[in-house]
């Protein structure tokens, strides 16, 4: 009696999980990916007193933005600095490892360290501790879209901690242009498909910037209704 003809075993294939990457539309009607509106910022928690070693610190978590920053200082300046009647302020941001989806693919931290400077730097007063430095230091634990300007924020709240003198605290937010279109506190997906981005660092109280990057391509009229409609409500 002949046997059965033996069947191969079926090979185990799995269906495809992974869904296909959103398609950022740049008409009038596509919605955001995680269901805000236009002119609708990230739920945002915010915490002191993170770290216990340091002067001052502060937690800063905007959706899937998390962020933490400490300060320490006033502290006495290298001796090798020249002597200065103002004081002396450092900054510096890095990412954990584990902060984006790729390894190593991290912001540029020397830029990113460049305009924090030069967003708080406005805001503190310099001469209350002369021949000192304050250091700041942030670290993005995770990287959710509009890094910057949380860890502005993040960082002057962790100032104002430490007890460093201040005109005021600074507030920060960006807005990513898509097409004819204009949204606030972009996440990471959007800013991969925006044609521009403004990001804007102010003291409220005292109506005054201190920090304010454009890139991309920028009309007059869109800059005036990303300023004047979208960011000044926001920040003030």
């Amino acid at each position: 009696m002949a046997g059965k003809a033996a069947t191969a075993p079926s090979t185990y294939a799995p269906s495809p999980t992974q869904k296909a990457r959103q398609r950022i539309f740049k008409d009038v009607d596509w919605v955001r990916p995680d269901g805000r509106g236009f002119q609708q910022c990230r739920p945002a928690f915010l915490k002191t007193g993170a770290v216990n070693s340091a002067s001052g610190s502060a937690y800063a978590e905007f959706g899937n933005t998390k962020v933490i920053v400490s300060v320490f200082g006033p502290r006495e300046s290298k001796k090798a600095m020249l002597y200065s009647d103002v004081g002396r302020l450092n900054c510096n941001v890095s990412y954990t490892t584990f902060a984006n989806p790729v390894r190593g693919q991290g912001s540029d931290h020397k830029e990113f360290s460049s305009m924090l400077h030069k967003a708080l730097e406005g805001a503190i007063i310099l001469e209350t501790f002369p021949k000192t430095t304050v250091d700041v230091f942030a670290l993005v634990l995770e990287s959710g879209g509009s890094d910057l300007p949380v860890v502005i924020s993040c960082a002057s709240l962790a100032l104002a901690d430490a007890g460093i003198m201040m005109y005021d605290l600074v507030t920060s937010v960006s807005v990513s242009c898509l097409g004819k279109n204009l949204v606030i506190d972009p996440i990471s997906e959007e800013e991969s498909f925006q044609d521009g981005s403004l990001m804007i660092a102010c003291l409220p109280s005292r109506n005054e910037v201190t920090q304010l990057t454009l890139t991309g391509e920028w009309s007059t009229p869109k800059i005036h209704e990303a300023y004047i409609d979208w960011l000044d409500p926001c920040l003030m």
